[in-house]
């Protein structure tokens, strides 16, 4: 009898002992994953925006209207190391628009190397994000074409974006920012298209508060996928010298914001040159006035110039989060000395959403 209680006891001892351990275990395999997921997100940033309105146009002696979703993204941002990062970002709107990886050599921002899709340095304006320019239709003319974000028939539409590695850096507390880049020069999701690539530079200086001084110049050669009515001495096919150049200044404070820029190229024999000058001007408690003057010359042998003046009005209704009305007017387009279309007048209204999300402090 006393045996048998002693083996009972036994026996549950030991079965109460198996069962703490399992219980501990699976405690310890809980807590695992929950610091796991916890690490995973400390070391990822979401970010997106979309922007989308209404357009009226009349041009020759035409009218149009329609309701525009001009951008849907989405990119994420991971954190492998203190020194090494991810980045992928897609436009639901279009395509992927960019996936590269850095890596930071320096214990401070002197020198980190990007490997992948990303944005060419040139002009002040391609590398800044939509959701911070003052313009509905974003980039001036110049940039647009000669950055290839959009209306340069030689290169197609390349969202200002190429595939390469790029070294870059900042020095001096943040005064001089530097980046040197090689990248295919053929744009976005595309292998290259002839055996050259293209070599970008990009100088900013921060000589006081506020101000930035920008110069960035591009030495390549592009292969031409179409005609274009710019550049009457390139077809299909071509490879042709293709080198920009541009020089200039963002200036922000409470008071206004502007910034402006002289932006040329050259596609084989053909020069191109155009500035502009665009700014805000805070007019009470979100509401700001925006207003900008851009020339672009396509074709400066042939006379191909264009004016655009943009004035409206924009409420930031929540941090990064927008509504836009702007009064949109270009001039009649030149052809070597002949009006190919009349001038237009446009009213664009657009509504800017963004979230950015990270638990890093």
């Amino acid at each position: 009898m006393r045996k048998q209680f002693f083996k009972e006891a036994l026996l549950a001892v030991a079965l109460a002992a198996f069962s703490s351990t399992a219980a501990m275990g699976q405690s310890s395999e809980k807590k695992e994953a929950i610091d796991w997921l916890k690490d995973v997100s400390d070391r990822i940033e979401l970010h997106g925006y979309a922007q989308g309105g209404f357009n009226y146009t009349h041009q020759d002696a035409e009218d149009k209207g329609t309701f525009e979703l001009k951008r849907v993204l989405f990119w994420a941002n991971a954190r492998i190391t203190d020194r090494w990062s991810f980045l992928f970002m897609h436009d639901f709107s279009s395509v992927v628009q960019e996936f590269y990886t850095d890596y930071r050599f320096t214990n401070n921002k002197a020198l980190t190397v990007r490997l992948g899709q990303f944005k060419n340095g040139v002009s002040l304006e391609n590398p800044l994000s939509p959701t911070s320019m003052e313009a509905i239709d974003v980039y001036s003319e110049g940039v647009t074409y000669l950055t290839g974000c959009g209306s340069d028939p030689l290169m197609g539409v390349q969202y200002g974006r190429d595939l390469g590695l790029a070294i870059f850096g900042e020095t001096n507390d943040g005064k001089f920012r530097y980046e040197a880049q090689v990248m295919n020069g053929q744009g976005i999701n595309k292998k290259d298209g002839n055996k050259e690539k293209d070599f970008i530079g990009r100088l900013e200086y921060r000589p006081v508060k506020g101000l930035n001084l920008v110069a960035t110049g591009q030495l390549g050669r592009g292969h031409a996928i179409a005609n274009s009515p710019y550049n009457p001495d390139i077809e299909a096919g071509d490879n042709y010298k293709r080198n920009r150049w541009t020089v200039g200044f963002d200036y922000k404070s409470k008071d206004f914001n502007v910034h402006g820029e002289y932006i040329e190229g050259k596609d084989k024999n053909t020069t191109s040159r155009g500035a502009y000058v665009t700014g805000a001007i805070p007019l009470y408690k979100g509401l700001e006035f925006v207003g900008s003057y851009d020339f672009f010359n396509f074709n400066t042998s042939l006379g191909m110039d264009q004016h655009k003046v943009i004035a409206g009005l924009q409420y930031w209704f929540f941090r990064k989060c927008r509504f836009q009305v702007q009064y949109v007017y270009k001039s009649a387009y030149l052809a070597n000395g002949v009006f190919t279309h009349g001038a237009s007048n446009a009213i664009m209204a657009q509504m800017q959403i963004r979230f950015d999300y990270s638990k890093r402090k």
